[in-house]
């Protein structure tokens, strides 16, 4: 005996029949469900359309949304006033999940509860589960209504409340359309190209292999835990193996940005705060597209959540296709954005910052309609249009865009943690669940302990600045989890196993977000990380040192790209670089003349990211200072000039060169 919520929607048509229908799109014809004739009291059809009700819910809609504006209002009012203070062991994040929690304990208990249903309401059998939408025979004539959710039986008479709470209710396709794509853009667009590309090796290496080994680890252990409460009787529905691992993709999600803000405020340094960045970037993308894969983890047989090998090795497929499909079409969307900017546009700042806009987050709703994850298209989509998109920008247009999506990614990403707060309290289907979730606080710990420090300990082998000990210790503290990890987990809440993961979820994002946020300066002191870096001049070598810091660190593989990117990619999709008739070979010259902008042969001024352009091959580039010639390999030939003495006169100048009108800088190798 259930009881399901409708709302009325539009009048369908006018007929006479003697037995209304259930009907659901998803269900043939043969199987159209009866009920019963409900009786309808006169005007009864006027009181569902009245413009009163409309008003009400208008009046209620105004209201939602004007508590949230509100709540952000007070968070921005409250972080101007820890930032004049310097105020640190709260972020902002924290400070907007506290406003929520406030504001949902008034809503949830600080208003009266009413209803006008005394009413018991009518019944009928349905010889399936509901429907997503009914069409209902009231006096002749037809009414469609839509499925809102399941009311408790001791909730039947409050329908009114419940309804307040659940417009308040995140919706998760709001959030994967609207809010997010705003937040991972920015951290492509915003990414510090120098720092990452020179650990790109370890942060693919934490972000894949990482992200793997925590769910495994995480969903086998909360399995265990499964398994103890099924043996204590603290389960009250099913939950299985593929249930645990789902959930272990999901929270293995980190999202350090309390973190991270510290370290951008206190110039923490560069390498660790790429590193952390980087992971959790790839990592998100990786796990949503992780969880797809379980979710799409279909066993043949009559047990569905038995291993079956097949079905493992087609998930693992799924996977790859995914990210591939994802990261392709997120980087052509930004080759093409790049082609469109170098048309004339430079005259209109604000047809070019709206274009830019909108080709930006089309990219992620794209992707979703191909079946692909809008998560690593948008994120790859960012990183292409900051490396070539943004060089074809006027200047107003650069700072347009820049600041547009720092406030956007401003204002969701404070949104959904205030959110977070308040869904603790107007969310109705939490079950809490004290062994589940201490179980989930342990394998979370374990998780992340088994996923840095071996990595960190094979990373370490081939890699010639090593990943210290006090920065591992600093990344198994800052393994927040966020944002991502909440809304993967709210976006299914339908079965009693996806509601004990959400609130447990819910739980751990406060707990890491308040108590590992906040300890993040007594950390960085504790563990003696350096701050007040500069990252550009963290990059460059100390005058102590006597040997040539021009040699690269990338891998080979990364080099070849760049020096193919420098002399091909750059001349035809932006407007800086050397032109293609330099660097292609002389029979394609007719080509080289027709791909090359104008623009290239008289613009002399280096590319806007200065940082991007790192990693070339040695021996490609030759600098030319006083009487000697200086390859990139570090090899000279000097007349009258010893190699030690140059050495040490450039060490007191910027090492840069210019390179056919192209500014290109050289990341040295730190031995410190």
């Amino acid at each position: 005996r259930k009881f399901k919520c409708y709302q009325s929607l539009v009048l369908r048509s006018e007929g006479q029949t003697d037995t209304p229908t259930l009907t659901t799109p998803s269900l043939p014809p043969s199987d159209t469900l009866q009920c019963c004739r409900i009786r309808a009291d006169d005007g009864g059809i006027e009181e569902l359309a009245t413009e009163k009700e409309a008003e009400e819910s208008h009046r209620q809609d105004s209201v939602n949304l004007l508590t949230f504006i509100l709540l952000l209002t007070l968070t921005i009012l409250t972080i101007w006033l820890f930032k004049h203070r310097r105020v640190r062991f709260l972020h902002e994040t924290g400070l907007a999940m506290i406003y929520g929690l406030l504001v949902g304990v008034i809503l949830r208990y600080g208003i009266p509860s009413t209803s006008y249903h005394n009413k018991t309401p009518p019944s009928c059998t349905l010889q399936a589960g509901p429907v997503s939408t009914v069409l209902l025979n009231v006096s002749g004539k037809f009414f469609e209504y839509t499925l809102k959710g399941e009311i408790n039986l001791r909730e039947i008479h409050s329908v009114e409340q419940n309804d307040m709470l659940r417009k308040l209710t995140f919706d998760p396709e709001v959030f994967f359309n609207i809010l997010l794509p705003p937040i991972i853009f920015h951290a492509g667009y915003s990414l510090k190209k120098r720092h990452f590309f020179r650990n790109l090796g370890s942060i693919i290496t934490y972000a894949f292999l990482g992200t793997a080994i925590s769910c495994f680890i995480i969903g086998n252990l909360m399995y265990g835990v499964v398994k103890m409460m099924q043996v204590l009787g603290q389960l009250t529905d099913k939950f299985y193996y593929t249930d645990c691992l789902f959930f272990g993709a999901i929270i293995s999600a980190t999202d350090p940005v309390t973190v991270l803000a510290i370290f951008n405020e206190l110039h923490a340094d560069g390498d660790l705060y790429a590193l952390l960045f980087g992971e959790s970037v790839m990592n998100d993308a990786v796990a949503i597209v992780l969880s797809s894969s379980i979710v799409a983890y279909q066993p043949t047989g009559a047990n569905t959540h038995t291993f079956d090998a097949s079905a493992f090795f087609k998930s693992v497929g799924i996977f790859l296709g995914i990210f591939s499909g994802s990261f392709a079409m997120g980087a052509v969307t930004g080759v093409v954005t790049a082609l469109i900017s170098l048309l004339h546009l430079h005259c209109f700042p604000l047809l070019e910052t709206a274009l830019f806009f909108l080709m930006s987050w089309s990219t992620f709703l794209l992707a979703e309609a191909c079946g692909f994850t809008g998560v690593v298209a948008v994120l790859f989509c960012g990183i292409t249009q900051a490396h070539y998109t943004c060089n074809n920008l006027s200047e107003e247009s650069t700072k347009r865009t820049k600041q547009l999506f720092e406030v956007l990614h401003f204002l969701a990403e404070n949104f959904i943690f205030s959110y977070m707060g308040l869904a603790l309290f107007t969310f109705q289907k939490h079950v809490f669940s004290p062994i589940f979730i201490f179980g989930a606080f342990i394998a979370i710990f374990i998780g992340r302990a088994l996923n840095i420090y071996p990595l960190s300990f094979l990373i370490n082998l081939g890699r010639r600045h090593k990943i210290r000990g006090n920065f591992q210790h600093m990344m198994m503290f800052a393994g927040l989890r966020g944002a991502m990890a909440f809304a993967l987990a709210i976006r299914d809440t339908a079965t009693y196993a996806r509601q004990m993961m959400f609130t447990t979820t819910l739980l751990i994002v406060f707990f890491t977000v308040w108590v590992c946020g906040g300890g993040t300066t007594p950390m960085l002191s504790w563990l003696h990380i350096r701050v007040g870096v500069d990252p550009d001049q963290d990059l460059q070598p100390s005058q102590s040192e006597g040997q040539s810091k021009t040699k690269q660190e990338s891998a080979w593989l990364f080099r070849l790209w760049y020096t193919f990117d420098h002399n091909y990619l750059k001349p035809i999709l932006t407007h800086s670089g050397p032109p293609l008739t330099s660097t292609l070979p002389a029979c394609c010259g007719p080509l080289a003349r027709c791909l090359t902008s104008p623009q290239a042969y008289e613009n002399h001024e280096p590319l806007q990211d200065n940082d991007s352009d790192l990693i070339l091959n040695e021996g490609d580039l030759t600098l030319t200072y006083g009487d000697t010639a200086i390859t990139a390999n570090g090899a000279s030939s000097s007349s009258g000039t010893s190699e030690d003495a140059l050495e040490r006169e450039l060490d007191t100048r910027e090492h840069e060169l210019l390179s056919r009108g192209t500014r290109l800088v050289f990341p040295m190798e730190d031995h410190a």
